[in-house]
């Protein structure tokens, strides 16, 4: 498809040559794909000239400053104007682009995206979404950091941009939704958590509510949707990324500690691969920002470039699924309201 991405090229560990050879991975999926790559032009350049299939569809705009991986939110946004991600940022407010990736700072890129971009009608946060693998297939989980405090109304509007999300991007005809809790029994959890099953409950929506899930369903992918606040997300993410390395670990060292072990690694290689790439971080790159008036990307900020190729990709299929006009189209109805002129009045009038 024919889209535009604006492309934050001083972003991330190993950029800007992580950043290029990433995107000369996409212009074999993706012909079609423009770029705009914002950073150093003096950096910029030289390199491109070992990229030719990517010169031919990027166009570079020099930005002096990068942001500070270590920089406070706050501090990114009151002093990083001039940075590669603020003007990729920009070039969507503008309509040069559909969408913008990056793989620097989280919390610089939240900052400014919401406050150059704005929200979506009637969404208060945006919410950070991740896709990662399940024993049934894969889940979508969200918030996984933005907002460390939620009440039941940001965790109604995570719900139904995740739904969304999942029905457009992974094809799920009626994805099941589930909010994360210390239990499945209805009086558990606290009343932002019980407030937010009993308006989903109670919504007009088209919408396969499971009720609560725990922390163990997540990995079993008993829901394709589990919503839960920035803090708890972030918590459980980062748990289970370091159970995926804990067990890598233990399972390296007992095929390496014996003779049979070591023989039976060999037997299993062909198996081993495949759970190795079934499992590989890379192939989920890419947080979206859900709920934002535009498509903005997060990839992991020590990425290589085949993770952020799929960041990308992730990009270009929001822009093409046209999810974000799904999130307005559904929020809307949950709150009886015409979905082409909700003002944030009309949704506080409509409580």
């Amino acid at each position: 498809m024919s889209v535009t991405l604006s492309i934050d090229a001083m972003g991330g560990d190993h950029a800007p040559r992580m950043v290029i050879a990433g995107i000369n991975r996409v212009v074999a999926r993706y012909p079609d794909a423009r770029f705009l790559l914002f950073g150093r032009e003096p950096v910029l350049t030289p390199l491109l000239s070992r990229f030719n299939r990517v010169r031919q569809v990027a166009e570079v705009r020099h930005a002096d400053e990068v942001v500070d991986p270590v920089a406070k939110p706050s501090a990114a946004l009151r002093s990083g104007r001039a940075t590669s991600m603020r003007h990729a940022i920009e070039a969507v407010a503008c309509g040069e682009a559909e969408g913008v990736v990056s793989a620097g700072s989280t919390g610089a890129l939240m900052a400014m995206a919401k406050y150059v971009l704005r929200t979506l009608p009637g969404i208060d946060r945006p919410a950070i979404a991740g896709v990662g693998p399940t024993i049934r297939g894969q889940s979508v989980v969200l918030d996984l950091g933005a907002n460390v405090e939620c009440d039941a109304d940001n965790l109604v509007q995570f719900a139904v941009m995740g739904e969304v999300f999942a029905r457009k991007v992974l094809g799920l005809d009626k994805p099941s939704i589930g909010l994360l809790n210390v239990g499945e029994e209805q009086h558990k959890g606290n009343e932002a958590v019980r407030q937010a099953a009993a308006i989903l409950q109670a919504s007009n929506l088209d919408i396969r509510f499971y009720g609560f899930v725990e922390g163990n369903d997540i990995a079993e992918g008993t829901v394709d949707v589990v919503v839960t606040d920035g803090f708890t997300g972030n918590i459980a993410l980062k748990s289970m990324e370091g159970t995926a390395r804990l067990f890598t670990h233990i399972l390296r060292q007992a095929l390496r500690n014996s003779p049979f072990g070591r023989v039976g690694g060999l037997i299993a290689t062909p198996a081993l691969q495949a759970m190795r790439k079934r499992v590989d971080p890379r192939r989920y790159d890419g947080a979206m920002f859900l709920g934002l008036n535009g498509v903005c990307v997060k990839s992991h900020g020590g990425t290589d470039a085949i993770g952020f190729s799929h960041a990308v990709g992730v990009a270009i299929k929001l822009i093409a699924d046209r999810v974000n006009q799904g999130i307005k189209e559904d929020y809307a109805k949950l709150r009886g309201t015409d979905p082409t002129n909700v003002s944030k009045q009309q949704v506080i009038n409509s409580r």
